[in-house]
């Protein structure tokens, strides 16, 4: 051991520890991760990072989040097409996400619908003719009724 290592431990400032993997489920993303989020509520570890996530190429994303090898999960500010219109902005620097499929409902206990989930696929180039890659993710966000009088963003799992 050298002068300067010092008995330091080459993992002291990594986030979690070896072995822990972040699998939440569906519920859990909303329920906790999201609404919590929404309602400023504070977590003691940080595991989803927050980031303008349509700023960024889909291959770029891994770097940028907070835990995760083979998926990632940010929250997302919503960016709106048209500033008084509800249509998403989901353009990229060299593509676009392209939902795929109806809006499919989350339920919680009791069947109580809690969340919505849509499925995207990204597209390099531009609309209408852009080229389908592999990259999906999917989009979590709360009921509408529930969003109109707070933050509006979604967690994005990619």
């Amino acid at each position: 051991m050298s002068q300067e290592d010092n008995g330091r431990d080459e993992h002291e400032h990594d986030m979690v520890m070896p072995g822990f993997r972040f699998h939440p489920t569906e519920e859990e993303l909303v329920e906790f991760y999201l609404r919590r989020k929404v309602e400023g509520k504070r977590f003691n570890v940080e595991l989803i990072t927050f980031l303008d996530l349509y700023r960024y190429d889909p291959w770029e994303l891994p770097a940028l989040a907070a835990i995760g090898e083979k998926e990632w999960f940010f929250y997302v500010p919503r960016d709106r097409k048209y500033r008084n219109g509800d249509r998403p902005n989901r353009v990229t620097t060299s593509g676009y996400w392209k939902a795929t499929g109806a809006d499919r409902m989350i339920r919680g206990e009791n069947s109580r619908p809690i969340g919505l989930k849509k499925t995207l696929v990204f597209y390099s180039g531009k609309a209408p003719k852009g080229i389908r890659t592999s990259w999906i993710m999917n989009e979590y966000r709360l009921p509408q009724h529930e969003t109109e009088r707070s933050q509006k963003f979604e967690i994005m799992y990619i």
